[in-house]
């Protein structure tokens, strides 16, 4: 039927879909609907080149072996799933460590910079969780590089027409058409709850409108400001994950948040000091004297506690970062061995890492980018002087639900629209924004990988189920799209209006040090329980806020507003699904339950939002639901699937992941060989 047709709808309309989001995910799956000769309309909160992929910044994994350690593509996957303490679905992750490679191998021929041994070979360090180097690296700026060489493909494909089936062009219609400074509101639902596009609103002029879309992925990054301070951008506010959750959208694992060891204290907010310090060689100490008053390079080694090694002998400073981060928290805050501060007379929640014992071109060469970011905004030389860090929120392993279907050998079905579908028909989601790949932990560098790779996966999936839609969006009457704009539209005029006394900025204060204090390393019941009660009340307290702007263009305050709302929403998400798992698994540890709990609570945490509760708001948590997909039934549990790697207790102090996993000694054995 005409609907059918890959370019024209039904009433002649150029067939599109939407991608919002232009970091590494969000890319990388236009360029994949653009090879599969499929439109696309990229919308972006900011310029493409500033999406925060470009803040990464120790490189991404790929099991190549150069260096002939033995390491392979199902390593990876044993230690991937092993770092993530086995909440991860397994084919998404065996398809991800087979394509690395490949991946990798893509990126160098697009151009990218990646550093190279003398030899000529790409180059890989080491990063946490593995004993293989198998992470290749553009300096510490490779988010940056990655997010450059994909932003050049999309660009060429701006300037292609799309053509028809007959090969004849179409006037005035490009296959990508970029939107840079739109903010995402909502997915337009037909009346059978398919998204069917969106609404967004220009930043600049403040118009809201809604665009069609035969599918609609979202790639639109975390949620760490939700945490106040984190090494996330402001931008990632989590609003547009937020946003299709309260349409319906299955939010999953939402209590698994990473905080990273090591970023530079600050007031403003927290910068990443890259885990490839630490696979460069760079040391964790502190003081082994609580008291200590000597600055850090004054102090001797004979009076330093280099506890990471001293306890994980095998993986030293780069076990995984939930590890790490509750080493480094119970050293600064249990045991008070800080560095000590001469202003306050007090032992700072700061330990030292160290890079001084390396050779300054060594360092200039592989680490430079950060090395300048911690001399430009500690003031101090991180080449002679070890750099003063601190655990910070950094990632989010939970996200949007999306699934996947399994193929005959353990990985996906190439091109099944199930892949990287959420629950909401039509809409899909990748990158940093879904939860498919992590488990309740992520390891260093797999995130530009995870990013990149569930592009690849997205792109032909939206191709795949908009060759099978029964009928195009662009064929829907134009009252369901004026519907869901006017709805928004009453929402954005009904905030302009706001006049209360509460300021929304101090209630994210509130909610951001909450957060970060109560729910974060570590998390106990009883605080939890009042974590929720506060979310509760600052709900109410916003809904009595003043907009600060009532501006007409550029109005930064009302958007505040809205993210501020969407916000909260998820934060609830986040401390409940902490309160309810009475286990410790990966970032999620709680003192009073410190083992993981496989029989209770090997399951993925599936949240669905309703109305009620002392606020507007409540969380509604299933084991199990249905959804449609190009108008068939797929049921869904929270079931984990586990069929590939054997769940084994999670020990770094002797024998490497992938042993421990394989049940041997030996590193180089895997459970495949076993």
């Amino acid at each position: 039927m005409a609907a059918k047709t890959s370019v024209r709808s039904e009433s002649q309309k150029v067939r599109r879909v939407i991608v919002v989001g232009g970091g590494l995910a969000g890319l990388m799956t236009v360029i994949k609907l653009c090879e599969a000769g499929v439109p696309v309309d990229l919308f972006s909160l900011v310029p493409v080149k500033r999406s925060h992929s470009v803040c990464a910044q120790g490189g991404i994994n790929a099991s190549v072996n150069t260096k002939g350690e033995g390491d392979s593509p199902q390593i990876h996957l044993e230690e991937t799933v092993y770092g993530g303490d086995f909440l991860a679905n397994q084919p998404p992750v065996k398809g991800m460590a087979d394509a690395a490679p490949g991946i990798v191998f893509m990126l160098d021929r697009m151009g990218v910079p990646f550093n190279r041994t003398p030899e000529g070979l790409l180059d890989f360090r080491r990063f946490g969780g593995t004993l293989f180097h198998r992470t290749a690296f553009a300096g510490a700026t490779t988010g940056q590089q990655l997010l450059y060489a994909l932003d050049e493909q999309v660009r060429r494909w701006e300037t292609q027409d799309v053509e028809d089936e007959k090969g004849i062009v179409v006037k005035g219609e490009k296959m990508v058409r970029k939107m840079e400074f739109w903010d995402f509101l909502s997915v337009v639902q037909d009346e059978n709850g398919a998204a069917r596009g969106i609404v967004a609103q220009d930043i600049k002029s403040m118009e809201i409108e809604a665009f069609p879309g035969d599918a609609v992925c979202l790639a639109t990054g975390g949620c760490g400001i939700i945490f106040g301070r984190s090494t996330n951008s402001v931008i990632c506010t989590g609003t547009a994950g937020s946003a299709v959750y309260q349409q319906g959208a299955v939010y999953a694992n939402g209590e698994f948040i990473q905080v990273h060891p090591t970023a530079i204290p600050a007031s403003d907010k927290l910068r990443l000091i890259s885990e490839s310090a630490r696979g460069e060689g760079g040391r964790v100490w502190v003081p082994k004297n609580a008291g200590e008053t000597r600055r850090g390079r004054d102090v001797p080694e004979k009076d330093r506690e280099y506890f990471l090694e001293d306890k994980y002998p095998g993986y030293g400073n780069l076990v995984p970062r939930d590890i790490a981060s509750r080493e480094l928290f119970k050293k600064a805050f249990h045991e008070k061995k800080g560095v000590f501060n001469s202003k306050s007379g007090k032992n700072e929640n700061e330990i030292y890492l160290d890079l001084t014992h390396i050779p300054k071109e060594t360092l200039k060469k592989k680490l430079a980018g950060i090395l300048e970011i911690y001399e430009k905004f500690v003031g101090e030389d991180p080449y002679s002087n070890p750099m003063r860090v601190f655990p910070a929120v950094h990632y989010s392993m939970g996200g949007l639900w999306v699934d996947f279907e399994r193929a005959q050998n353990g990985s996906l079905v190439a091109g099944s629209p199930r892949n990287q579908s959420t629950n909401i028909e039509g809409l899909y989601a990748c990158g940093e924004s879904d939860y498919q790949y992590h488990g309740a932990n992520r390891l260093g560098a797999n995130s530009l990988l995870s990013c990149i790779y569930a592009g690849m996966v997205t792109g032909p999936s939206m191709a795949s189920f908009r060759s099978n839609m029964a009928k195009s969006a662009f064929d829907l009457p134009k009252s369901v799209f004026e519907k869901a704009r006017k709805r928004e539209q009453e929402k954005y005029e009904a905030i302009l209006k706001m006049d209360g006394k509460e300021n929304p900025y101090a209630i994210h204060e509130e909610l951001g040090n909450m957060m970060l204090r109560d729910v974060t390393i570590e998390r106990h019941n009883d605080v939890l329980d009042k974590v929720i009660s506060n979310i509760d009340e600052l709900e109410i307290r916003a809904r009595k806020s003043g907009v600060t702007d009532t501006a007409v263009q550029s109005n930064q305050g009302a958007t505040f507003m809205r993210h501020l709302f969407n916000m909260i929403v998820l934060a609830r998400v986040i401390a409940q699904g902490a309160r309810n798992r009475d286990e410790s698994r990966g970032a999620h540890f709680k003192p009073a339950f410190p083992d993981r709990n496989d029989a209770d609570w090997q399951r993925t945490t599936l949240a669905l939002h309703k109305e009620g509760g002392s606020a507007n708001h409540a969380v509604n948590y299933v084991r199990e639901f249905d959804y449609a997909q190009n108008g068939k039934g797929v049921h869904i549990t929270d079931a984990v699937d586990i069929s590939l790697v054997k769940p084994r207790p999670r020990k770094y102090e002797t024998a490497g992941a992938a042993s421990a996993v394989a049940g041997t000694d030996d590193k180089k054995t895997t459970s495949a060989q076993a």
